[in-house]
């Protein structure tokens, strides 16, 4: 039996982990290799009014010592007396990158002119930063993943009582919270999530691209928070990909995974979009079109 074991079944075993293991090997994307469209919505078109763009840099009292740079995005319509919708964008800098990965002033022209979202200014921070230093890139501000991923009010309050209030002097801002959007990428998915979860007062709509909803600083408990929470009134979209990483914080694909899961139990206004993507807004930034559409329609 051990022979027949040893000529018959142990070869064809070894042919079939080696057929997973090359099967796995292929299925991984690389950052370089991925490749997703460019949508239509990101490319500037003729007669398309554009918005104007002011930049500030703010000190938070909220987390003392910090600076951040501020961009604010007043779309052209605007008349400067009614209240516009707001939607603040968590690593600013990356959303509004004109040829990025998100162009998202572009694409707001683009749905406001279609009458595809409302008209919505669109506030774009960076991650603070202690001391004076300069740094190569704001994803490297030193405070980014305290801001980010700690599960506190914090960087709601500082939102909602600092920026909101500097933005009102450049134009009026709904308080109905239906009409404020909140957004982010990596840590800055998890931090849009947050500050909707602690402060559904001030903001009812979330789009998280790869949200870090991993063990961080914490926030691999949301699943469970959202199932035994009673139901907060959030409308919610995910994005992930499932070459998203996994290191000694979690697995962000199966973390986001959990969360779709525990909205879908909790019965949540919920959309997850999932690919074979990595930790970046390639496939974030071609669905940003239709993710707006789907966070601002009117139902």
């Amino acid at each position: 039996m051990l022979s027949l074991l040893r000529i018959y079944v142990l070869p064809v075993l070894a042919i079939l982990v080696a057929c997973g293991m090359s099967c796995l090997t292929s299925a991984k994307v690389s950052a370089a290799e991925e490749s997703y469209p460019k949508p239509p919505e990101a490319v500037r078109k003729e007669g398309v009014p554009q918005g104007k763009i002011t930049k500030f840099v703010h000190e938070s009292k909220v987390f003392e010592g910090t600076r951040r740079d501020v961009s604010v995005y007043i779309p052209a319509q605007a008349d400067g007396k009614s209240p516009l919708a707001v939607m603040v964008f968590q690593d600013g800098h990356t959303y509004l990158k004109e040829g990025g990965d998100f162009s998202a002033t572009i694409v707001m022209d683009n749905l406001i002119h279609a009458a595809e979202m409302p008209l919505t200014v669109g506030i774009f921070i960076d991650p603070g930063h202690k001391g004076d230093s300069k740094v190569e890139s704001p994803w490297r501000n030193n405070n980014r993943s305290f801001e980010y991923d700690t599960l506190s009010d914090q960087y709601a309050r500082m939102v909602i009582d600092e920026i909101l209030p500097k933005v009102a002097e450049m134009h009026p801002l709904t308080s109905d919270p239906q009409q404020r959007a909140i957004c982010g990428i990596s840590s800055g998915g998890i931090c849009a999530f947050t500050v909707a979860w602690e402060r559904p007062d001030a903001f009812r709509k979330v789009l998280s691209h790869v949200g870090s909803f991993t063990n961080i600083r914490g926030g691999h408990v949301y699943p469970a928070l959202i199932r035994k929470t009673e139901r907060k009134p959030l409308r919610v979209f995910l994005q992930d990909g499932s070459n998203d990483v996994d290191n000694e914080h979690g697995s962000w694909w199966l973390a986001n995974l959990e969360m779709e899961a525990a909205l879908k139990y909790s019965k949540y206004d919920y959309k997850f979009v999932g690919s074979e993507g990595g930790h970046n807004g390639k496939h974030g930034g071609s669905i940003l079109p239709d993710s707006l559409r789907w966070l601002w329609r009117m139902e």
